[in-house]
């Protein structure tokens, strides 16, 4: 197994992170398997609404496939460590693929309405692709050592940045394919570019965690000490992500500038990506509790920029750098909460571990979408800011009231003080 060596303060994190043995190769797999996670939505979206000329129709399939995601990935997750990334990442991609492929030629020969919730619903089986290179990374950095400790703070914060950049540019390449090409484009290319990746990242056997079977004394990561407030802060965040989406699409569709929105909440996405990659240069002294509710505090603080923006300026252009400013405190929070749940996670379960996390997140983007557009309709999108403010407060609380649980002894070889 390739081993962690002492880190030279001198040299750049990144470059030492990926002077790991297999290390690169895994990665390239898992970034063209993830890319297409920030097409599907958008794509889907495009080529229903575009043949069946609702968007209604179309909203509605795709929070069928967020659902049955949110139900079906803990399971997959669950089958991935207990049998390995390659023997469950591939056929259960293959289904997905399939459910993407069946969508896409159901919209094109106009089948039955419902036809299309039954084959977005099978994408479903999806494997969770940054909690499978998050378990890889725990697993080669695996150890109490600070050497061990720094390279795995770098490459979470590798990961979320990695995040970030996909769902930055994989609305563009969706729009983009669906235009320049043909309504289909974009589920096309990004069903191929999923199994490409899957069957790249599950080629690489030397840097895939060994299986664990189950026995009775292992336990599920829900009723681990500490696990539980920390999904609520996950869910939280979400919030704040899914209605600070419907609230920037409103502001700037109220402006006459409806095109225009997915640029700016780009500049939210490259805030976050900058300062992800910053933070894992970084080497914080604090432990990982204090540090939670820190990221989580300034994330409420810096939420307040576009609010303000909002009722101040009446522009995209004033909306803009607060939406970049407002996006540098979410990579550190997630970058901290992820490597919380690598170090409360049970042994043997860790994949289900971080897919139950992006469960709670994807929870809460659709509760803080559906929110924020409530309160659009109520009180305008100047107001419906104030929602993600609310929703990073909430976070807030419920890090800092929390945070004694977070200290429990690590049990899935991750540092203490990481």
């Amino acid at each position: 197994m390739p081993q962690t060596t002492p880190l030279d303060r001198r040299q750049n994190p990144y470059i030492h992170l990926f002077r790991t043995p297999g290390a690169r190769a895994f990665t390239l797999g898992n970034l063209v398997a993830r890319l297409p996670m920030g097409m599907f939505g958008v794509s889907a979206v495009i080529m229903i609404a575009g043949a069946r000329g609702s968007y209604a129709l179309a909203g509605a399939v795709t929070a069928t496939g967020l659902a049955a995601t949110a139900l079906v990935a803990p399971w997959t997750a669950r089958l991935v460590d207990r049998h390995g990334q390659a023997r469950i990442a591939v056929p259960a991609t293959a289904v997905a693929v399939c459910g993407s492929l069946a969508l896409l030629l159901c919209v094109h020969f106009g089948a039955p309405d419902w036809t299309l919730f039954a084959a977005y619903a099978a994408t479903a089986t999806t494997p969770n692709t940054g909690g499978m290179s998050r378990a890889r990374w725990a697993h080669l950095h695996r150890g109490s050592s600070p050497e061990a400790a720094a390279a795995l703070h770098t490459a979470n914060s590798f990961e979320q940045a990695a995040d970030e950049l996909c769902f930055m540019l994989g609305p563009v390449a969706a729009a983009f394919l669906c235009s320049a090409l043909f309504p289909e484009a974009g589920t096309l290319v990004g069903a191929v570019l999923l199994m490409t990746g899957i069957l790249l990242f599950a080629a690489q056997r030397t840097t895939e965690p060994p299986a664990a079977p189950r026995t009775p004394a292992a336990k599920s990561p829900l009723r681990t000490r500490g696990f539980a407030p920390l999904l609520a802060v996950f869910l939280a965040t979400g919030a704040v992500f899914g209605s600070l989406e419907v609230v920037t699409i409103a502001y700037a569709d109220g402006l006459g500038h409806q095109s225009a929105a997915g640029g700016v909440l780009a500049l939210q996405a490259a805030g976050s990506c900058v300062a992800g990659l910053l933070y894992g240069a970084a080497r914080p002294a604090q432990g990982m509790p204090r540090r939670l509710v820190g990221c989580v505090g300034a994330m409420t603080v810096l939420m307040c920029l576009p609010l303000l923006a909002a009722r101040a300026g009446g522009s995209l252009l004033a909306l803009a750098p607060a939406l970049l400013c407002a996006g540098a405190a979410t990579a550190p929070t997630m970058v901290t909460g992820m490597t919380l749940v690598q170090r409360l996670t049970p042994e043997g379960r860790l994949n289900e571990g971080m897919t139950l996390a992006v469960t709670a997140i994807l929870g809460g983007i659709a509760a803080g979408s559906a929110i924020g557009g409530q309160v659009i309709d109520q009180a305008g999108a100047e107001m419906g800011y104030l929602i993600p403010v609310c929703a990073a407060a909430v976070a807030l609380v419920v890090s800092a009231t929390g945070s004694g649980r977070y200290a429990a002894p690590p049990v899935s070889g991750a540092s203490p003080s990481a």
